[in-house]
């Protein structure tokens, strides 16, 4: 009997039909498997990419579910390996356990591989380079378990200008940015003026410059991200001017006052300028590096406050990293560093906001206030963090609580900074301007 072999060979096509799907869902499973391992990946395809941009990703070995994500923009003639190797984001992934993306321009796009912040169809809201690096987000939540609420950005240089734009662009995206030799958000629409924004003071109002934010996304009406700004006083690529107005575009954005809420002196030469809302919570942090040129700073080592490694825009004073991360909440409260070069503070100014309490606490598990005894006993102003160590207050879901009355001081962190007053036996009150 002639068997027809015709089964036999639509049988053995459906087969290697099947083998090489199960081999290109193996290679996804292989990717994103060396990416859990920690190396720096490519994703070839993201999603819409009108910028025309390229996505790696690194994604630590303990990567919790609901984990945050960290997005770094690199800076001028960079790519995203530089970023990744020296900027110190990797190691703080591993050690705090979120995600990042480290999108890549192309020189096709710009011949000296800069991020386009001042070009109207590249940083606008859905079109370009900035809806590129909104699909890089989209992929990241699609393909991970991260938190929507805690996404973030950050950049050096033409990178840091592009970070600025994109929170303008997706305030409802991010929750926080960063930007290291950066300008303000929209300073320029033309490659001329973008030079102007590098060296010269644009001579507008803290108002204008919130007004350009805005103009961004006209119709939200929502909350905008954090802002933690890093300038070198001595950079001459970008002037140390837009450090300045950066502040200015920000606190105003946030409708808080030009007045420091706090000032703190970190390692490497660097002062921390710190404008809180009316809880205490600081929105706007300036880092002024005093003889710092144009880079990231890092600071490399093995303590708790150091990262990173030296190369070209990378530049040895502080690590930026770590304290963008503290500014953000990335670290954990338990992970305030014994830093190389122990901060010291000064007070808040009386004009800067008083926190009054009115009742009890919204965090879970947080304590009741309670009522004051009226002796007076010494005032001490430190950060909440302090606060906990010489034991004025305690801390409860990751926020701090004055001992004895129970009020609330804020986030548990070095940031956050009050006054405390004895006012008895282990009873402490809010002091802030009192001290």
């Amino acid at each position: 009997m002639r068997v027809n072999p015709r089964p036999r060979f639509i049988a053995s096509v459906l087969i290697g039909v099947l083998l090489v799907v199960l081999g290109m869902g193996a290679i996804r499973t292989l990717d994103r498997a060396r990416a859990a391992a920690g190396s720096l990946v490519r994703v070839g395809s993201f999603g819409s990419n009108p910028g025309a941009l390229a996505m790696y990703t690194y994604t630590p070995t303990n990567l919790a579910a609901n984990a945050p994500l960290v997005v770094a923009l690199h800076g001028c003639t960079q790519t995203a390996n530089d970023y990744y190797t020296h900027s110190g984001w990797a190691e703080l992934a591993d050690r705090y356990g979120f995600a990042l993306v480290f999108p890549q321009q192309s020189s096709a796009n710009n011949n000296l591989q800069c991020f386009d912040w001042y070009t109207p169809s590249d940083d606008g809201r859905d079109v370009g380079e900035a809806a590129s690096v909104k699909s890089m987000v989209d992929y990241e939540k699609s393909h991970l378990s991260i938190d929507a609420a805690r996404i973030f950005v950050t950049g050096l240089s033409a990178g840091g200008a592009m970070t600025v734009d994109l929170l303008a662009d997706y305030p409802d995206v991010f929750a926080g940015g960063a930007t290291d030799s950066g300008l303000p958000a929209q300073c320029a629409t033309s490659q001329t003026q973008a030079t102007n924004c590098q060296q010269n003071d644009q001579h507008l109002t803290p108002a204008q410059w919130a007004a350009r934010v805005r103009s961004s996304y006209p119709s939200y009406a929502g909350g905008y991200p954090r802002v933690a700004i890093w300038q070198g006083t001595s950079d001459f690529v970008v002037y140390p001017v837009n450090g300045t107005e950066l502040r200015d575009q920000w606190t105003a954005v946030h409708g808080l006052s030009q007045t420091p809420s706090s000032t703190q002196t970190l390692t490497g030469g660097t002062t921390q300028t710190l404008y809180n809302d009316a809880s205490g919570t600081p929105l706007v942090a300036l880092f002024s590096i005093s003889g710092m040129g144009h880079g990231t700073a890092v600071h490399p080592g093995s303590a708790a406050d150091q990262c990173g490694s030296t190369g070209a825009y990378f530049l040895d004073y502080i690590c930026s990293s770590y304290y963008t991360a503290l500014f953000w909440g990335l670290t954990g409260p338990s992970q305030s560093p014994t830093s190389t070069a122990p901060p010291t503070s000064t007070a808040p100014p009386t004009s800067s906001p008083t926190q009054t309490p009115t009742g009890t606490p919204t965090t879970a598990g947080s304590p009741t206030p309670t009522g004051t005894p009226t002796a007076t006993g010494p005032c001490v102003v430190a950060s909440n963090y302090a606060h906990t160590r010489a034991g004025r207050a305690h801390q409860a879901s990751g926020k701090t609580y004055a001992d004895g009355s129970n009020q609330d001081l804020g986030l548990w962190n070095t940031f956050v900074i009050h006054a405390l007053r004895q006012t008895g036996p282990d009873y402490w009150v809010i002091a802030d301007g009192q001290c």
